[in-house]
């Protein structure tokens, strides 16, 4: 590896904004590696994608520790350093109010959204603060800032607790060099779209943002020097309204 390069881990990297997170840092010169839980939806996009730069992959489960260790392990062995972590994944349920949510459900939502980002961030900063210096992207959502009804209950809460956290960790390890963003995308064209409770028209989905329109703005944020560091960005679609 050049030493030179930059190296990106990203979770949920096989899909929706995750996939279009990696394009876009692969197509600015970074060396990327991907993971997710299904590894022919990987490979699939590593492949897409290696038609530009040569991508990496790898499965994870990141509400499972013992499968997060072995994903960092496995890309510091390959990557070398892991000097930009993106946590991207995320998942959501049809059943979002509180009467119609199980309990199950909610523990589903919670460990991939809130405990999956906390387990990933765990496993990197060790090595981000032996070498003071590192930089975490947390996507969350608009929904993390505002508790929006189509989002659902469990969606929301797990949201709003991974924003807390990076803010909290920034606060706590920024004088050590490691920063962490939070953004938090509006309506995105997505695979997720599928869990909502009625079908999302193809008009819809051409309206909102596209996944490589979070690519841009996280390829911005990662190119940045280390003394600079955007705590919170929103992005959304221009129709949509922030109330």
């Amino acid at each position: 590896m050049n030493r030179s390069t930059k190296t990106a881990l990203v979770t949920g990297g096989g899909t929706g904004i995750g996939l279009g997170i990696a394009t876009a840092l692969a197509r600015n010169g970074y060396r990327v590696a991907i993971a997710g839980r299904r590894q022919d939806v990987l490979e699939q996009s590593a492949a897409a994608i290696e038609a530009e730069s040569p991508v990496l992959s790898h499965t994870v489960d990141v509400a499972d520790r013992d499968s997060v260790n072995q994903l960092f392990d496995w890309a510091l062995e390959q990557l070398g350093r892991i000097d930009v972590l993106v946590n991207s994944a995320g998942t959501n349920i049809k059943t979002r109010s509180m009467v119609e949510m199980a309990p199950e459900q909610w523990d589903q939502v919670l460990a991939v959204n809130a405990t999956g980002t906390y387990n990933c961030m765990y496993a990197v900063l060790p090595h981000m603060r032996e070498r003071r210096d590192g930089l975490i992207i947390n996507i969350s959502s608009t929904s993390g800032l505002r508790a929006y009804e189509i989002a659902g209950v469990a969606y929301v809460a797990s949201k709003f607790a991974a924003a807390s956290l990076g803010t909290m960790v920034a606060n706590e390890l920024g004088a050590e060099g490691i920063r962490v963003t939070t953004v938090y995308p509006g309506e995105v064209n997505t695979p997720l779209l599928g869990a909502r409770p009625e079908p999302v028209s193809d008009e819809h989905k051409a309206s909102i943002l596209q996944p490589e329109d979070v690519g841009q703005l996280v390829v911005t944020i990662a190119a940045l020097p280390p003394r600079a560091h955007v705590c919170d960005v929103v992005i959304k679609p221009t129709r949509q309204i922030m109330v």
